[in-house]
């Protein structure tokens, strides 16, 4: 029994691992919903889902496939862009929207890819005329606010809130977006140019290096001339040693062949008493 019930809270632990590490599905949210079909289509083929699934918390403005037909109908890129500009990174019911002060911004997923240059990654909410009414637009001063709060369609708290909007919220420029990716491979590619500085510096290192090589002959240069000025006078060279401390190195060398000459004879000692002791023993045991 002891064993199950340990199983059995691993396996509780497992799943409440996996609860945690996917909150949720936004592709499974909308499977329950055909009026998204198509919007939900795009989110997987852009891979805007899987960046939605990886936030904790998360609003979708998700389009009904009667306008989200203009979406489908853009090319890839730019379709990825207008989906990912219909996600909000932040939790928002139709409770917390209606209590928003009015002209409130959101910030979407589109801005966190760096593609959006000025406010194109952002979405104005406000209250319309309309009792309760909201609407979104985009952030881009002039743009009208297009799209209308319609009714929520999911929503887990606090996670993921799904709510539909009446139309795509479409930026004026959003489709000119990749001029900054072109810019920044322009920039990628004079990259290189600090590598042409690199092998300055290491030729510069290269040059520095037998620097001291030179300064090196100039002081044993200067020593043969000291010798030489000196040479004249005869009993100058002796003074010469009492400032000339290399000397005594060599004078102290033969002390170290004393002492090899010295181990060297131990060494016959050693082996000597060792031959005595071996014919000792040999006799011992003769007896």
């Amino acid at each position: 029994m002891d064993s199950k019930s340990s199983l059995h809270l691993l396996l509780l632990l497992l799943l409440s691992a996996a609860t945690f590490s996917t909150a949720f599905n936004i592709t499974k949210i909308l499977n329950q919903y055909p009026d998204y079909s198509i919007f939900n289509a795009l989110l997987s083929e852009t891979g805007v889902a899987d960046a939605i699934n990886h936030r904790q918390t998360i609003t979708v403005l998700a389009v009904p496939n009667g306008p989200a037909s203009a979406l489908s109908s853009q090319p890839p890129d730019v379709a990825k862009r207008l989906t990912s500009l219909h996600v909000v990174l932040d939790y928002y019911d139709i409770d917390k929207l209606r209590n928003l002060s009015k002209g409130t911004t959101l910030t979407t997923l589109f801005q966190t890819t760096g593609l959006a240059s000025g406010h194109l990654g952002f979405l104005n909410v406000s209250h319309t005329k309309n009792p309760d009414g909201l609407a979104f637009g985009s952030a881009v001063p002039g743009s009208p606010l297009s799209a209308s709060l319609v009714k929520t369609i999911a929503a887990q708290p606090y996670n993921v809130s799904v709510l539909e909007v009446s139309a795509v919220i479409f930026p004026p420029g959003i489709a000119a977006a990749p001029a900054p990716m072109k810019q920044e491979s322009l920039a990628r590619a004079d990259a290189p140019a600090p590598v042409a500085h690199a092998p300055k510096a290491s030729t510069g290192g290269d040059e520095e290096a037998p620097a001291p090589a030179v300064v090196a002959p100039k002081a044993s240069a200067e020593a043969p001339k000291a010798a030489g000025e000196s040479s004249p006078p005869s009993p100058m060279v002796a003074s010469a040693p009492a400032h000339g401390d290399s000397l005594f190195p060599s004078a102290e060398a033969p002390g170290p062949v004393a002492a090899k000459d010295g181990s060297s004879g131990s060494r016959v000692g050693f082996g000597f008493a060792g031959l005595v002791g071996v014919v000792g023993v040999a006799v011992l045991a003769a007896l």
